[in-house]
């Protein structure tokens, strides 16, 4: 079952709304990707107009950046210690933007959305 992104059929006050068109397969959305901690594995997904948009599967590296010296460096990851988004994908290693993780650099908050932009950008915290 696909999710669908357009108007409600009712109003905020509970009202029916009288829809102006059908559904449209542009107002389709797609199910989160739910990145986790493994092997790097990328998926190519078209979207419209024919552009193509990079979904993050796995990841065990993040570009992690020091805010007091302004260097960039990858770093491994080892696990996920918190995630404000949803406290059970911490015990699941799911890495969402805000999640902080451990690496070898110490902890870092990521900044960026793996599951749209296909890459891992994190800052320390520590």
């Amino acid at each position: 079952m696909a999710i669908w992104q357009g108007e409600s059929k009712r109003k905020p006050s509970g009202g029916r709304r009288m829809m102006a068109h059908k559904k449209r397969k542009f107002e389709i959305g797609r199910e989160p990707v739910l990145t986790t901690i493994g092997a790097t594995k990328r998926k190519y997904v078209r979207v419209r107009a024919g552009e193509m948009r990079v979904r993050m599967l796995k990841a065990d590296t993040a570009n992690v950046t020091n805010p007091k010296t302004g260097k960039t460096a990858p770093a491994k990851i080892t696990t996920v210690t918190g995630n404000p988004a949803n406290i059970n994908y911490v015990r699941r290693n799911i890495m969402t933007k805000g999640a902080i993780v451990q690496t070898s650099a110490g902890k870092a908050r990521i900044t960026s959305r793996p599951g749209q932009h296909g890459a891992i950008n994190a800052v320390l915290v520590e």
